[in-house]
């Protein structure tokens, strides 16, 4: 089994302890081994969903599950986050630990990237504050939103391959930081494991401005 490097490590010390600049632990060392356990696979990876401002000067990452009571939870909270804080960049990683069910709704967000809206499936998976039951409850959800149905369950078949590697590179990032589950966000270089009210995710946010100021 592979090991983290001495940044990544170095980072996750950081992140658990509510201090460090995570920008700057990757760039002491040569990087790690595995291409996945890089902070640009983790911060930047191309394939994984992005939201908010793409130039932002806080990177807020997400690990979520669809039948986590509080990531719906959280949802609102966060949309309100956006809206009034226009610094943030949003990364989602879609980690179904719940179940089959869970997968299959991380599968259909993630299919709904291939048409441009990821955002309005995920953020509708999420409002129902209650457990999806069926992968026939999950596709009507979808269906609430102005996704094109039809393409999204092509793009199901046909990003098959993707959308599985995308989620086995979330799965690897969360296992190895041994995340004990939904919902995480990392806050620039502080880690939340709680699902916060507005105040105290403005507040995580103005700490990360605060240490990862030049």
């Amino acid at each position: 089994m592979r090991s983290f490097s001495r940044p990544f490590l170095a980072l996750l010390a950081s992140l658990a302890l509510f201090h460090g600049i995570a920008a700057r632990a990757d760039d002491l060392l040569p990087p790690p081994k595995d291409p996945d356990l890089t902070m640009g696979a983790l911060l930047r990876d191309p394939a994984t969903p992005t939201g908010g401002n793409p130039k932002g000067d806080v990177t807020i990452v997400e690990f979520f599950d669809y039948n986590c009571p509080f990531c719906m939870k959280s949802a609102p909270v966060l949309q309100k986050l956006l809206k009034q804080d226009h610094g943030i960049r949003m990364v989602y990683k879609d980690w179904p630990i719940f179940g089959p069910v869970s997968k299959y709704a991380a599968e259909v967000a993630l299919a709904a990237k291939w048409q441009g809206d990821y955002q309005v499936v995920h953020d509708a998976l999420l409002a129902t504050g209650k457990r999806k039951i069926s992968r026939d409850q999950v596709l009507a959800i979808a269906a609430t939103t102005p996704v094109d149905m039809a393409r999204l369950k092509s793009d199901l078949v046909a990003h098959r391959a993707d959308i599985a590697a995308i989620m086995a590179r979330t799965s690897k990032q969360a296992d190895r930081m041994h995340l004990p589950g939904t919902p995480i966000f990392l806050v620039g270089p502080l880690l939340v494991n709680q699902a916060l009210d507005l105040k105290g995710f403005k507040a995580a946010v103005a700490q990360a401005r605060a240490k990862i100021k030049p």
